[in-house]
């Protein structure tokens, strides 16, 4: 009878751990929530910088950053897509994996775009908030110091009224600046759930059981 028992106890410690439901958490990874957010940050600011070029045609892509909304929707998709990809344990699809890879790769490209974005924000926004312009026929024309007499110039294109450049465009560059601390935030989250779910789950390194056993325990 002891035998027997000591054989089970064996048996049971030597068997590998059942594999986790694939169902269990299938929100944690596979983040929906995440794409959601990416969505709808990657419309606003797309939207917010279209209409910053409607303030004037001459503003640069670096001021009105399109490019960096229309790159978080395509984040967004691809973890759309990831989300009704089927789970298989130790990522067995390789749609599966193509997909995780991919998505942890543009939100990490997401993340840097973002801080770029605020660092060109938050310039533009410091140099027009201490603007001085002055309108000549339909541009607007302006110094950081008119005292200067070979102080740099930014003209403006198209501007029926400087107060758009001084008060309106420097609160749309404040906008992106927090919508893109938002999307930088968000961007980082998504890497980290894929990091996590894919490198996060190691082995002890001790063998449970007699040292012929080959089945090893999860943490």
């Amino acid at each position: 009878m002891g035998k027997k028992d000591k054989k089970e106890g064996k048996k049971r410690r030597d068997e590998s751990p059942a594999p986790e439901d694939g169902n269990k958490c299938r929100v944690c990874r596979f983040p929906l929530l995440v794409a959601l957010l990416q969505l709808l940050l990657g419309v606003s600011v797309t939207v917010l910088a279209f209409l910053m070029l409607a303030i004037s045609p001459s503003l640069l892509a670096r001021e009105t950053p399109h490019w960096a909304g229309i790159i978080l929707c395509l984040v967004s998709i691809v973890g759309f897509i990831l989300y009704c990809v089927s789970y298989r344990p130790d990522e067995t699809s390789s749609m599966q994996f193509v997909c995780k890879l991919l998505y942890f790769i543009l939100c990490t490209i997401g993340l840097v775009i973002s801080v770029l974005v605020i660092a060109f924000a938050g310039h533009h926004y410091a140099q027009t908030s201490s603007f001085t312009c002055e309108l000549q026929r339909e541009d607007c024309v302006c110094k950081v110091d008119t005292s200067d007499p070979i102080a740099r110039t930014f003209t403006y294109e198209g501007v029926s009224d400087c107060e758009e450049v001084t008060g309106t465009l420097t609160l749309y560059f404040l906008i992106q600046i927090a919508l893109n601390l938002v999307q930088a935030i968000v961007c980082a989250v998504g890497a980290f759930i894929m990091w996590k779910h894919r490198y996060q789950v190691f082995f002890a390194g001790l063998q449970i059981g007699s040292p012929s056993s080959r089945q090893w325990h999860k943490v």
